[in-house]
């Protein structure tokens, strides 16, 4: 299994002092925070409910419990790969070696480690992508960010609809 997340962007603007609850600093937009887990050759399998763009991807996988999921399958000896930042996420959750404060650079099993891991990762993250370049309603979203996760999951319904048998 993989477990990625993305951020959907919605029209809006940055203007004010307060943080509005919807606005992704780490992408600088308006948008909302969806988790995905993917099959292992990179077919979405399940996307959540869209949860505010301020949201990080660890704190979103926790609340919606997939942290615990991921962990118990990681216990029964499946490999479940995510991205740097789910770092802690659980115990048997694989991600990338980051390079700490005041660490000169990564050694070289360490950046092995994370080359090998990105390329597997990759085929997890093609799963969002077949749902974001199949349907362009996903590129951008006029409508209220609370709806994108309904938007998503329809989307989901109608790949897995378009290659009918395969899982």
């Amino acid at each position: 299994d993989r477990v990625a997340a993305t951020t959907i962007k919605t029209k809006g603007t940055n203007r004010g002092a307060t943080v509005h609850l919807w606005y992704s600093g780490k992408h600088r937009s308006f948008g909302g925070n969806v988790q995905f887990l993917a099959t292992a050759d990179g077919f979405p399998l399940w996307v959540s409910e869209v949860l505010p763009g301020s949201r990080n991807d660890l704190s979103a996988a926790r609340d919606l419990g997939i942290t615990g999921a991921l962990t118990a399958a990681a216990a029964e000896g499946l490999p479940t790969l995510a991205d740097k930042a789910y770092h802690a996420a659980g115990i048997g959750i694989r991600t990338p070696v980051k390079k700490t404060a005041g660490q000169p650079l990564l050694g070289p099993r360490q950046r092995v480690y994370n080359l090998l891991q990105s390329r597997a990762r990759a085929l997890g993250e093609r799963a969002m992508a077949i749902l974001k370049t199949r349907w362009s309603a996903l590129h951008r979203i006029s409508l209220c960010p609370k709806r994108i996760g309904a938007i998503v999951q329809a989307a989901l319904v109608l790949t897995h609809h378009e290659h009918q048998g395969r899982y």
